[in-house]
């Protein structure tokens, strides 16, 4: 919790002195400096005016955290074009007669910011082919993370992103955690589970815990053990820190997600008893322990947790900070492969502009 209180408080830090220089920024449009007549306490009065008012409608439209990510993706612009029209400037020897850096500012982050909101929104198919020396046949797997329902879909989105999957043909659907947050509604946590238990595949919908699946939407008046029982009344195999044997074939083994602390099972129990020469799949929700996975007999790692990296340029601060391993895509350590995705959805921000949301289908071929 220490180093996201330090992102936090840093976002907090740096929108408070973003709107600052953005009040300046905004100061210097004409029509502003007309109605304040000359007096620089005028202007940037009614600078904090038009900010603090465009805020609020962000505030009321979508949220704190998105309002915040668009001042600062204005303050990034304007900052970008502020430099170029300051070396203009210099250049030519004289001010520039119109604020064009502005206009340019307040242009390309609209048109950034809904770029952002469409890779988000809208979900691709990623496909990996993988091989192996084990005796699994074909496998044609499905993939999906972090769909948080109720952010960018609610349960009827999300099955029609499951039929869309569906149609993809896989033999088995796996869901390495952040199913639902603390703003998924009972009536929507369980309409995601009644479309996973719709959905007719070989092998079935497996499902490991993520950080946000235990305990963090008690306000919404379910608990743990409601997200549980509805999962496994659709028919959902649930599995935290055990595996299963499927079909004398491959194994699926569900890691209890990282945040639960000490209670988690190391590879090496975890595995305890699994015939290895068979192929092991390992849900797990947050991409770092590979060093231990990539010992360990597993073949194949998938996660989610990461989204993809969400934005740029904060894109690999989890992997600079020691959070994570991986931020998004395919590693092969040792024998094992990994595979992380960006997700299927979003948790707060509404906007990927360092990846898009996706769901993955991976073809595993062995003997």
């Amino acid at each position: 919790m220490g180093k996201w209180g330090l992102i936090f408080g840093s976002v907090i830090i740096l929108t408070g002195l973003g709107a600052v220089y953005l009040a300046a920024c905004v100061g210097r449009f004409g029509m502003i400096k007309k109605l304040a007549d000359g007096k620089r306490w005028l202007r940037l009065l009614i600078s904090y005016g038009v900010i603090g008012a465009v805020f609020g409608v962000l505030v009321l439209t979508m949220s704190t955290v998105n309002a915040a990510m668009v001042l600062l993706h204005e303050v990034l612009f304007f900052l970008i074009f502020g430099l170029a029209a300051r070396i203009i400037r210099r250049v030519r020897g004289k001010d520039l007669r119109f604020n064009f850096q502005g206009w340019l500012a307040i242009g390309t982050s609209v048109v950034y910011l809904t770029v952002g909101w469409m890779l988000c929104h809208k979900v691709w198919k990623t496909e990996y082919s993988l091989s192996t020396d084990k005796e699994v046949g074909t496998l044609r797997i499905a993939l999906i993370a972090d769909s948080h329902v109720g952010t960018t879909f609610d349960a009827a989105g999300f099955a029609e992103h499951l039929r869309t999957i569906e149609e993809q043909s896989p033999d088995i659907l796996l869901l390495p955690g952040d199913f639902i947050d603390d703003k998924t509604t009972a009536e929507n946590m369980r309409g995601a589970c009644e479309a996973l238990g719709a959905m007719d595949l070989k092998y079935g919908v497996w499902f490991s815990y993520g950080n946000h699946d235990q305990g963090y939407y008690r306000k919404q008046g379910y608990e743990p053990s409601d997200l549980e029982k509805a999962l496994t009344d659709s028919g959902i195999h649930v599995l935290n820190d055990r595996y299963e044997l499927v079909d004398d074939r491959f194994y699926i083994v569900g890691r209890m997600d990282k945040s639960r602390g000490p209670d988690r099972k190391d590879m090496t129990a975890l595995l305890e008893g699994a015939d290895t020469d068979k192929y092991i799949i390992v849900l797990d929700h947050e991409p770092n322990d590979y060093d231990a996975e990539a010992a360990s007999a597993a073949d194949l790692v998938v996660s989610g947790h990461t989204h993809g990296g969400q934005l740029l340029p904060a894109t690999f601060v989890g992997e600079w900070l020691g959070m994570n391993d991986k931020t998004y895509g395919y590693e092969r350590r040792n024998d094992t492969d990994f595979i992380v995705t960006s997700g299927i959805s979003d948790w707060e921000i509404k906007f990927k502009t360092g990846t898009k949301s996706e769901y993955v289908i991976i073809d595993i071929t062995g003997k």
